[in-house]
């Protein structure tokens, strides 16, 4: 059996979870049930399962999806998967420990059962050198995003002038996760407002061929 603080593996795991580009949402499901049969057999350090019972927990449907995944899971040493071919014996998994200590040095690898692990500061922090798209850098950036676009220059100047005199945040209050998405955002806007004016001057013209005596002066132009 062995010692597992359970807040601090998951932490630790879905720190490598985000770091692991292999990884889709099956994956992560599996290895979340798994670690929950885990916890029921009191972290033993190998322990069997049964197959229907895991994509039950998993949300797993396919058969071959199951075993495609949990096969990886075992290559990509997250866990060690021992294979049954036995239909009365269920298949056994090894767990491991992946709960970081808070002696790590933030540039150093330290080993654990195999797995090498990441500090939690190192990885915040170069999360936020490299997703930081709550602001673009300057208005170039936003002038070359647009011209991708296949938009004009004036309008990723309205873009840039207007959040970032209200601090980039949607509708000066919450504040904008992805620059480039409000971006998109604004552009559909614009393209609504360009056709409505198109449509209502279509409508004045046509109305304009016709008078009327009950002309209600105090409507905006």
């Amino acid at each position: 059996m062995q010692d597992v603080n359970y807040i601090k593996h998951l932490n630790s795991i879905f720190i490598q979870f985000s770091k692991d580009n292999r990884l889709n949402p099956t994956h992560i499901s599996l290895y979340i049930a798994l670690f929950q049969l885990w916890n029921l057999n009191r972290f033993l350090e190998e322990f069997y399962i049964n197959r229907d019972e895991v994509m039950q927990l998993s949300k797993i449907g396919s058969k071959s999806t199951y075993h495609r995944c949990v096969k990886e899971l075992s290559h990509w040493k997250y866990i060690i998967y021992y294979p049954s071919h036995n239909p009365f014996k269920g298949s056994k998994i090894k767990m491991f420990n992946f709960e970081t200590s808070s002696k790590q040095v933030v540039d150093s690898y330290n080993p654990k059962n195999g797995q090498a692990l990441v500090s939690i500061n190192k990885h915040i922090q170069t999360n936020k050198n490299i997703n930081k798209l709550d602001r673009p850098k300057n208005g170039k950036e936003v002038i070359d995003f647009f011209k991708k676009e296949n938009w004009p220059i004036i309008e990723a100047q309205k873009f840039f002038n207007h959040y970032q005199g209200i601090g980039w945040k949607v509708g000066g209050k919450t504040k904008i996760v992805n620059w480039q998405s409000t971006a998109r955002n604004w552009m559909l806007k614009a393209e609504e407002i360009k056709t409505e004016k198109t449509q209502k001057g279509v409508s004045q013209n046509q109305d304009n061929l016709k008078t009327s005596k009950n002309k209600n002066y105090n409507e905006p132009l």
